[in-house]
């Protein structure tokens, strides 16, 4: 595992205190990491490398090669690499802001111009992805995180271990989450970076409105409603959501990828653009918004508590140093 990033031969005690866990997945945690020297804080992805499949070995190689050919600045940034013979520490860009849907909620005026604003950088980061033929392929809202609490916070896109290169071959694996994930990709014929574009369709119509265009607590009843594309604009929550909104999202959730807006289109779509996106405050969304990620918030902790169990049982919870 090969990159100009890694220290090689250093300790990461050397550089960084570890401090607080700030999450836990089936073979990983991310502490704080402060870095000695100077004081800054720093997120520390630590992966156990003996809990690792021949595969998430090479998702990692891949991840890490990706992140080191990224720069734009509404990508978290992945600074350092140790290792040592137990683990490996990625040491990432501290994101203390929060996520989307959790900054949307706590503001007192929202509005469609706002959300623009807001959605507008994530889209143009996708674009530059799809420039160097990389893409996400588990864009969500838990994925976009702001720098910090500060209003002026930037919005970045977070957690490139589903990310890959592409080509002109289409890609046949299996991957995303299930809300977002884009239709072709459940039909299995192949797919290309446009699975992207489907998730910030979805991402934006939740904003809009605080719910999602396709719902069901049956996973297979859900990707059956995704295969067929079929939403709609419901009463009364949509009624203040104007058309040139709706206009967009219907471009985007085109089930033909070959027909749906790419990211670079989405940007000239005058919604984005923004000077007639309207500035009308949004009560029900935020009201909507702020019940829906109460729920996904619930229903994402008691996976991660799930793995962690099914982790410690099997092996043993995952100790860094």
């Amino acid at each position: 595992m090969e990159s100009n990033l890694f220290r090689k031969g250093e300790t990461v005690e050397k550089y960084y205190k570890l401090t607080d866990t700030l999450g836990e997945g089936s073979f990983s945690v991310v502490m704080k990491a402060i870095k000695k020297k100077t004081g800054q804080e720093f997120a520390a992805k630590i992966i156990d490398r003996s809990k690792l499949t021949s595969e998430e070995t090479m998702a990692l190689k891949n991840e890490i090669e990706i992140l080191c050919q990224i720069d734009h600045p509404n990508v978290v940034k992945l600074f350092e690499i140790f290792e040592d013979k137990d683990l490996i520490y990625l040491i990432m860009e501290y994101m203390s802001g929060g996520e989307l849907f959790d900054r949307i909620v706590e503001r007192e005026h929202y509005s469609e111009k706002e959300a623009s604003d807001t959605i507008r950088p994530v889209i143009d980061c996708i674009k530059y992805c799809h420039s160097l033929g990389i893409v996400h392929r588990d864009l969500k809202p838990e994925n976009l995180l702001y720098t910090s609490k500060n209003a002026d916070s930037i919005l970045k896109i977070s957690d490139f271990g589903l990310a890959r290169f592409f080509d002109s071959t289409l890609m046949k694996t299996s991957c995303g989450t299930p809300g977002y994930v884009a239709p072709e990709i459940l039909i299995g014929t192949g797919y290309s970076s446009s699975v992207d574009c489907w998730s910030l369709g979805i991402i934006i119509y939740i904003m809009l409105c605080g719910s999602p265009p396709f719902y069901s607590e049956n996973n297979d009843d859900l990707y059956e409603q995704i295969k067929k594309g079929k939403f709609d604009f419901p009463s009364p929550i949509w009624d203040d959501i104007s058309d040139l909104a709706k206009d967009l999202i219907k471009r985007i959730l085109v089930v033909n990828p070959d027909k749906r807006l790419k990211a670079d289109e989405i940007l000239l779509h005058p919604w984005i653009l923004g000077d007639k996106t309207p500035r009308i405050t949004l009560p029900k969304a935020t009201a909507n918004l702020k019940v829906f990620n109460i729920k996904r918030k619930v229903k994402r902790a008691a996976i991660v508590l799930i793995a962690a169990k099914k982790l410690e049982l099997a092996t043993g919870k995952l100790n860094p140093k």
